[in-house]
This record gives structure tokens, C-alpha cells and sequence, in this order.
């Protein structure tokens, strides 16, 4: 398959680009990647989908959304917050839903955490939503292909980059198995939490 792997610079991305490389095709776009994309311009979307056509699957690794004090956060950042996770990921299904081959397969990523995070509101809006979306858009998408939301907590090298115990986290060689499994199998409107 030829395999799209957007945000592949990032601790999750790369890991899944290199897993996807064993089998597939791998094509890696970033923002300063040599194929470009910023997944809150749509126009860099519509770009990316005529420089590399013929498409068999999207990964979409490049999603993150910043922690907020709810208390101060101003409107303009939750905009901005929901802009990129949300918003983006959702433009890049619009289009990747006309361009994919038939059968191909879209993953997005969202986040978990299993007990409330200081900060963590906006995300959590962000996250449920992308759930929501995945969940309903599975029944909406053409010509067989699919969909699903790959939904990973702390991750155990972005834990030891920040000081942090990275026995808390996933190992990132396990996150990226999950975006395998949703890219070469047969879910479809799946939340997967590795």
C-alpha cells in the first residue's frame, strides 16, 4: 500500500512511519518535511493531496493540542486549540474521503487519560469530539473506505524527554503497532486505545 504518514518528524509519527516502512510504501509529510502540510491550513491539505495521489491509506500522527488553565484561557486560544486537532484532522477526512482509493484507510489520532489532567479541559473537549466524529463518519464514508482514531496517554519517551518516570507512559514502538493495526485491518469507526 502507499501509506501517507502526516506529522511523521514527531516521537509518535516516525515510529509509525518506520513500522509502516516493513510492509508499505511510506510517504512522510510535516510541516517542514519535504512533503508540506500544516493541518490547520486546508489549503495546504488540498496541496498535499495533488502533489502525492494515488493513495491507499492516510495517518494523521501531526494532532496535538496544548494544556490551558481554563480558568484564564482566553476564547481566541480555545479557537486555536480546537482549530488544530479538531478542525484539521476533520478537513483532512473531507478531502482524504474523495482522493483515497476504494478500501483505503484513514487514522486519526486523539488522545486518553485515565483520570482527569490539570489543563487537560480543552483536550478533553478536542479528544471526545474527534471520538464522536470518527464513531458516526464510519457509516458516512464512500466506497469502503474507513476510518478510525488511534487515542494514546502519556507516551513513556515524551514522559522521559519532560524529566518525567517513564514508566507511566507507552512505549512508542507499542503506540505505533496500534496505528499498524488500524491502517492494515478491518476496523472501521473504532476508538483504539493502545
Amino acid at each position: 500500500m502507499k501509506v501517507l504518514v502526516i506529522g511523521a518528524t514527531g516521537t509518535i509519527g516516525s515510529a509509525v512511519a518506520s513500522a509502516l516502512e516493513a510492509s508499505h510504501q511510506v510517504v512522510k509529510g510535516s510541516r517542514r518535511g519535504p512533503v508540506k502540510v500544516d493541518m490547520e491550513d486546508p489549503s495546504s491539505l488540498d496541496a498535499l493531496f495533488d502533489e502525492v495521489p494515488d493513495l491507499d491509506a492516510v495517518v494523521c500522527c501531526a494532532a496535538s493540542g496544548p494544556l490551558v488553565d481554563l480558568e484564564s484561557v482566553t476564547d481566541e486560544e480555545i479557537a486555536a486549540g480546537v482549530q488544530g486537532k479538531l478542525l484539521g484532522q476533520v478537513a483532512l477526512v473531507q478531502r482524504a474521503a474523495r482522493r483515497l482509493r476504494d478500501g483505503g484507510s484513514i487514522t486519526l489520532t486523539g488522545g486518553t487519560f485515565t483520570t482527569p489532567l490539570a489543563g487537560g479541559s480543552l483536550g478533553a473537549l478536542v479528544n471526545t469530539g474527534l471520538e464522536g466524529f470518527v464513531r458516526n463518519a464510519a457509516s458516512e464514508l464512500p466506497r469502503r473506505l474507513r476510518i478510525n482514531l488511534i487515542s494514546p496517554g502519556w507516551i513513556k519517551e515524551t514522559l522521559e524527554g519532560m524529566g518525567a518516570d517513564g514508566n507511566e507512559g507507552t512505549p512508542v514502538y507499542e503506540v505505533a503497532r496500534a496505528y499498524v493495526t488500524s491502517v492494515e485491518g478491518t476496523a472501521q469507526g473504532q476508538t483504539i486505545r493502545p
